[in-house]
């Protein structure tokens, strides 16, 4: 090969290796907030470790003597090996290691020093090929841009339609490959290759055999992570869902926090949507802020006078799932295929802005706010939106986790339903699954009347429903900030308090 070819190749590298690097810190990024929620905080400490280990890396590259084309092809093979099984080794001891901060931290530290080594090896290895102010800014030109490729690809395609456990296999196998064409292509300057050519093939191989067993790999960690047995499990661009199944109990995960369980989730549900809507006979439009198991809407259908039900949902893997799949439709009651039914799969938040249309009903069905994004959904900002859209006389409820375990949490809802001008009536109902569970009535006026209930419900009366407003000393009002998007108050409040509670 010419020179300028040779080059070409090896910035080709460059802009690899770039690639390979990022996605293997978005990987454990992603991988963490999945398995301990906080996306946030996940998210930074992985990043800062990773940068600080990539340091060391850099720091490291100064002490390689020798054939540096030698070392930097093990450093592929290496780095192929551990940082694509990576996700796959994370996901299979989770259930297992009871240190698993230790294990995430100590792989992002040994990817992160290698992906370090990378940038400094190549560019001695091109040093004598480039003018130095040349070989500087194209090699961190392809550097760049290789971040820019991973960040792209990482969201759009990568997670939605090959998974993380995948994704990791994928990029590995790329890594290795990058020190196996620098074998082939540079050879002379190698001398002897054998033993390069041989180990680079026993990685690809490797890779390879992981990338195909791929499913079966998060079949094994799920199956050891959940009790019951897993009989679907898909990563969609915004989460991780996962469905299971014992004798007599359908149970939804979503990141690996649990959503309901089949045996219980009518009193949930009962509540969330009888105590408000049952006092609203003249309600004929109801909006639907989550809830894409389609549970809360089977509630409202309960009522012949409903003519319309918008339900807005960001996931389309979690509407589309509970449409199609027989036992789910079963416990939903169809509710997702009524013709009185209308699914927008979006963002709450930026659906609500400019909203003109009105609802006589409004139901936040959201999960916890464990973290920013969706402690967005829980601020003044977007009870305001809210606001706009609800029909004069009308009402709106919000689920607000347990007010016994994250008691500042359940009122600092309150409080910033009070800051954003509603009228707030706070209630609670006993879950088995979850426990004390609360909820939030708020209205622009005090709601008047009487129950009205709907016949068939399994859990509430009128006289059930009066003893759900009344709030024992260990889960009664506690001051609190009002959650605002520019502090996020509750994110914090929640932590906190479900830090120390062990179920």
């Amino acid at each position: 090969m010419s020179d300028r070819g040779t080059r070409l190749l090896l910035l080709a590298s460059v802009f690899a290796v770039a690639t390979c690097g990022l996605i293997y810190e978005l990987i454990c990024g992603t991988l963490a907030s999945y398995l301990l929620g906080d996306s946030v905080t996940q998210f930074s400490t992985v990043i800062g470790v990773y940068l600080f280990a990539m340091g060391i890396g850099s720091y490291l590259s100064r002490f390689v003597q020798g054939n540096v084309l030698r070392m930097f092809i093990r450093v592929e093979y290496l780095i192929g090996v551990v940082g694509g099984s990576a996700a796959a080794i994370l996901f299979l001891c989770f259930a297992h290691v009871s240190s698993f901060r230790v294990l995430l931290y100590g792989l992002i530290v040994v990817v992160g020093t290698m992906v370090g080594l990378e940038i400094p090896l190549m560019l001695r290895i091109l040093k004598g090929r480039l003018e130095f102010k040349e070989l500087v800014s194209k090699v961190f030109t392809f550097d760049y841009i290789g971040a820019l490729a991973a960040s792209l690809l990482f969201p759009l395609l990568l997670v939605p339609h090959l998974g993380l456990v995948r994704s990791g296999f994928l990029f590995g196998i790329v890594n290795a490959a990058v020190g196996l064409c620098a074998v082939e292509v540079l050879r002379r300057e190698l001398g002897g290759t054998a033993g390069l050519r041989a180990a680079g093939w026993t990685a690809i191989i490797l890779l390879g055999a992981g990338f195909a067993a791929s499913d079966r790999i998060m079949t094994w960690s799920e199956s050891a992570t959940y009790v019951d047995d897993v009989i679907y499990a898909r990563s969609s661009p915004y989460q991780r869902v996962v469905l299971t199944r014992s004798t007599n109990d359908l149970r939804l995960y979503l990141n690996g926090n649990l959503q309901f369980s089949s045996r219980d989730e009518y009193r949930y549900h009962e509540a969330l949507v009888h105590a408000g809507l049952a006092r609203l006979p003249q309600a004929r439009r109801v909006l639907i802020l989550g809830g894409g198991d389609g549970l809360a809407a089977r509630e409202v259908l309960r009522y012949p006078g409903i003519e319309h039900i918008t339900l807005v949902d960001l996931d389309p893997s979690v509407t589309g799932l509970f449409s199609r799949q027989e036992n789910l439709v079963a416990l939903n009651g169809g509710a997702l295929s009524s013709p009185k039914l209308q699914i927008v799969n979006a963002d709450a938040f930026a659906w609500l802005r400019g909203r003109t249309d009105q609802f006589d009903f409004v139901v936040v069905d959201f999960p916890d706010p464990s973290n920013f994004s969706v402690g967005k959904l829980y601020t003044t900002a977007f009870f305001d939106l809210a606001r706009g859209v609800l029909a004069p006389g009308g009402a709106m409820v919000v689920q607000c986790t347990s007010p016994f375990v994250a008691r500042k949490s359940f009122w600092c809802v309150d409080a910033t339903l009070h800051a954003a001008k509603f009228v707030t009536e706070p209630y609670h109902v006993y879950v088995p699954s979850f426990g004390e569970w609360g909820f939030i009535l708020a209205s622009r006026e005090p709601l008047g009347g009487v129950w009205q209930l709907p016949e068939g419900l399994r859990y509430l009366t009128p006289q059930t429903l009066a003893t759900l407003f009344a709030f024992p000393p260990d889960m009664g009002p506690v001051p609190t900030e009002v959650n605002r998007l520019n502090n996020q108050a509750l994110v914090r409040y929640f932590e906190e308090e479900w830090a120390h509670y062990v179920h």
